[in-house]
């Protein structure tokens, strides 16, 4: 068989790695329009960082895994054809700010529509709003040569920072497709590739609907429990309980369990506001208002908590940052990943610098032209200093450090939690501050050593109002 994929982002490129891995009797090739980023894939800097990522590449690199321009043929060339292109929260017109803009997918369509030399099955990969499905398949019947193909659902449930763990060990593979003689065809053609190394047990048909709507609820679950505990993470610091100690009683509650119970500065990604938003929009269109309010406020939640700790910083360090040196450990909207994409940093980062603060940003991916396409130019039209002249980018978290008022921690890397930190404050102006917004180091230690240290959910009687 031969596959391809278009679009060689954070999901296409590591899941058809983990597919020409597992199934060396495949053909799989990775198209894309970014010849930049087509490059960086056949090249030994890969354009995504994932742990285990490189040694996979490299593997299947040339003997069945290949990276290509070339859009067209590989279309021609495939009899299974997965659509893993970007589908970003609209911006524009009906639906702004909460619908999914689907004219990407909709290009890939046509594009198929009028390449394709013979029947194809065609795999929806991109997070896509239920009934896409009908979209393409009205696309693709009208094609000019005649040919039937059969659209599939095949939503991806990876967690950035453990992709390639996600993708050889899955908890479940999902597979919608058509109840007709050809779509049980089409979806066992799908089943057999990934009944190469996953137990079939985890391997879940349904109908197409079903399949997409199973991911925007998925994401869904996941957020409301982040932002169900960021709530309560606020009511801990204004009564002196800790937001780590009740998550782990409540956790222990085998009916809510202990994962995503972990307080933060707020949660970002790809997936998760991009795919509430979606079901909001969806909702709403489906005249149900109160279903949509109920998960809007999920999001809502989300960015109280990434002002709530912008603020908390400001009043801190006494009412104004303007002109002061702030350390930001992190940019990547969680470890082990190169993805800013709605990181909370950047809410954080933007807050900061509306105050005139000086940021100083170390992320050990994240690269200095991320950071700064990420934040942009906020300069107002006062006439001071233009947000590019307020950020640096150091080589290490010390350097990031030094001369800096406070340090807040906004990505929980792990080399964050073995930094020196009697040296780190020996360079800081004093008093020096430090907000962890991801939990990850040791409150106590850090004030016996001098800090007026914070954390998120921490009740102290230093931190109520």
């Amino acid at each position: 068989m031969n596959i391809c994929c278009i679009g060689a982002g954070y999901v296409g490129g590591p899941t058809m790695a983990m597919i020409a891995l597992k199934s060396p009797e495949v053909r799989v090739t990775v198209v894309d329009i970014n010849e930049e980023r087509i490059a960086e894939w056949n090249s030994d800097e890969l354009p995504v960082y994932e742990p285990g990522l490189d040694d996979v590449v490299r593997e299947c690199r040339g003997r069945n895994l290949f990276f290509s321009t070339d859009i067209d043929k590989g279309i021609r060339d495939a009899d299974m054809i997965f659509v893993s292109v970007n589908t970003p929260t609209k911006t524009y017109g009906i639906g702004a700010g909460q619908a999914a803009d689907l004219r990407y997918v909709e290009l890939c369509a046509r594009r198929i529509a009028k390449v394709a030399c013979g029947p194809k099955i065609v795999v929806e990969k991109s997070t896509l709003p239920v009934r896409t499905a009908e979209s393409i398949k009205r696309i693709l019947s009208v094609n000019p040569n005649g040919h039937r193909f059969q659209v599939l659902s095949n939503p991806e449930f990876l967690a950035e920072g453990t992709a390639i763990k996600d993708l050889s060990e899955p908890d479940r593979v999902l597979i919608g497709g058509e109840e007709t003689h050809e779509g049980r065809k089409a979806v066992d053609a799908l089943v057999s590739i990934y009944a190469n190394w996953v137990p079939r047990e985890n391997i879940i048909t349904t109908n197409l609907w079903s399949s997409e709507l199973s991911k925007l609820t998925a994401n869904a679950f996941l957020a409301q429990r982040i932002s169900s505990i960021n709530a309560i993470s606020a009511l801990c610091e204004a009564t002196g309980a800790d937001v780590d100690e009740v998550a782990s009683s409540i956790g222990r509650d085998k009916r809510i369990g202990p994962r995503f119970l972990k307080a933060s500065v707020g949660f970002g990604g790809s997936c998760f506001q991009k795919d509430i938003l979606n079901l909001v929009y969806l909702c709403r269109h489906f005249g149900l208002p109160e279903v949509a309010d109920y998960w809007e406020q999920v999001i809502r939640m989300n960015d109280y908590q990434k002002s709530r700790f912008s603020q908390r910083v400001v009043k801190q360090l006494f009412n104004t940052v303007s002109g002061k040196k702030i350390a930001v450990f992190g940019f990547a909207f969680k470890k082990d990943t190169n993805d800013t994409r709605e990181s909370a940093a950047i809410y954080v980062c933007r807050d900061l610098l509306e105050e005139k603060a000086v940021l100083s940003i170390y992320d050990p991916k994240v690269s200095g032209a991320d950071i700064h396409r990420c934040l942009g130019d906020l300069s107002g039209s006062d006439g001071g200093d233009s947000d590019e002249s307020r950020i640096e980018i150091p080589a290490d978290p010390y350097e990031a450090a030094r001369d800096a008022h406070a340090v807040l921690v906004l990505t929980e890397w792990d080399e964050f939690k073995d930094l020196d930190y009697g040296r780190i404050r020996e360079s800081m102006f004093k008093p020096a501050f430090l907000f962890d917004g991801r939990n990850i180091l040791d409150l106590h230690g850090l004030r016996k050593i001098g800090f007026e240290a914070f954390g998120i959910g921490k009740g102290n009687s230093d931190l109520t109002d």
